[in-house]
């Protein structure tokens, strides 16, 4: 009987650890970036009824839906309902309290005061029952020179949040910006990990793909180099663009350089633990009319629909509008296939033809249950 290769164990068991192949567990559909001075224990209940009041102005009737989102008024109806659930029970899934580029450089005295108030204002919203599901601070870049500023600021939120709650409420994570050296995310893993000896927690950060320098070493392997605590990688639009030296016209989410760096990070993470989130829209409406709300909204469901179709099922809000075209283009995109999915899974479970004269292969049918488990986190509303 022929033997087995010698070592093959080994690297089997590497494969298995790096890459696990994990069913998709309920990833946010998107995050929410607000400036650390702007932040406060309302913050979540602000965004509501902002998008809220859009939707009575501007978006009344699964109609008006349908127009403004080129969806099928059967859809629209479905759409509609389920956007105005999501306003009113979870308007925000993922939020990041912002220490760098949407907050600036302060000086230090006053960034340690917003460290402060922002601790007071997490410890009210969890009081409260109001901190999202998914939530932590972005700190400032090492690519900055300044790490000491970084470092302070995570110290002091963290230290602050476990005094005031007693422990570190579930779903945080903390953003890393700039990684334009590989060295940066060894060193702030080790920052992590003196933390979390000092503070008896568990630090997991995703990391921001903003530079083209940063594509060079992002690999399968890094997330267990980095001793399992990278749990995303959030792509940056603008910082990406400006860095290739596209003109500001063309620095958006769906330009074929974007494109390439997704594919990049799609390849680099596949069948890891690692979530892969899409970048923003910097724009709101031009104007209260309705015209005006309605661009917006149009091309903001552009990007979502080129993120999702794509393969990136999460992306970041800037406004409060933006929440209404993110759900509302989620929805479409997960309901509109939803039963053609799963009758052609219930079609190979029981051995038959799907019709259509479509040949499933088992990938195919791996990719069908996937996508079935994702639409399934993504459209359930308390």
């Amino acid at each position: 009987m022929p033997a087995v290769p010698e070592g093959f164990e080994e690297a089997y068991r590497i494969q298995r650890a790096r890459y696990p192949a994990a069913e998709p567990g309920r990833q946010p559909v998107h995050t929410v970036y607000v400036p650390a001075d702007r932040f406060t224990a309302n913050t979540v209940a602000e965004w509501r009824d902002q998008a809220s009041s859009l939707v009575k102005a501007h978006l009344a009737e699964p109609a008006e839906l349908a127009a403004v989102f080129g969806l099928p008024a059967g859809l629209a109806a479905g759409v509609h309902e389920r956007v105005l659930r999501k306003l009113s029970y979870e308007p925000i899934e993922d939020l990041r309290i912002d220490f760098e580029d949407g907050y600036g450089v302060r000086p230090s005295e006053v960034e340690d005061e917003h460290v402060a108030r922002a601790v007071e204002a997490v410890t009210h919203a969890h009081a409260a029952g109001v901190l999202p599901r998914r939530w932590g601070p972005r700190v400032k870049s090492f690519a900055d020179g300044d790490p000491e500023r970084a470092v302070r600021t995570l110290d002091g939120f963290l230290s602050g949040v476990v005094a005031r709650v007693g422990e570190l409420p579930a779903g945080f994570i903390v953003t890393f910006p700039k990684v334009l050296m590989e060295e940066y995310l060894g060193q702030f893993v080790g920052v992590l990990e003196r933390l979390e000896g000092r503070l008896g927690v568990r630090l997991r950060f995703e990391m921001q793909v903003e530079a083209p320098q940063t594509l060079a070493f992002l690999r399968g392997d890094l997330p267990e180099s980095l001793g399992g605590r990278l749990a995303a990688a959030h792509f940056g639009v603008f910082d990406y663009t400006a860095a290739l030296g596209l003109p500001p016209h063309e620095q958006r989410l769906d330009h074929p350089a974007c494109d390439h760096a997704r594919h990049v990070m799609q390849t680099a993470f596949a069948g890891t633990s690692v979530e892969l989130s899409d970048g923003s829209l910097a724009a709101s409406p031009a104007s209260d009319l309705t015209r005006d709300v309605h661009a917006l909204w149009r091309r903001h469901a552009e990007l979502v629909r080129h993120s999702l179709r794509h393969g990136f099922y999460q992306g970041w809000d800037m406004h409060p509008a933006h929440l209404v075209s993110r759900y509302a283009t989620v929805y479409a995109f997960h309901l509109a296939r939803y039963d053609s999915y799963r009758e052609r899974v219930r079609a190979w479970e029981e051995q038959r033809e799907a019709g259509g004269g479509v040949m499933d292969e088992p990938a195919t049918i791996r990719t069908l249950v996937a996508a079935l488990r994702r639409a399934d986190a993504a459209l359930s509303l308390p």
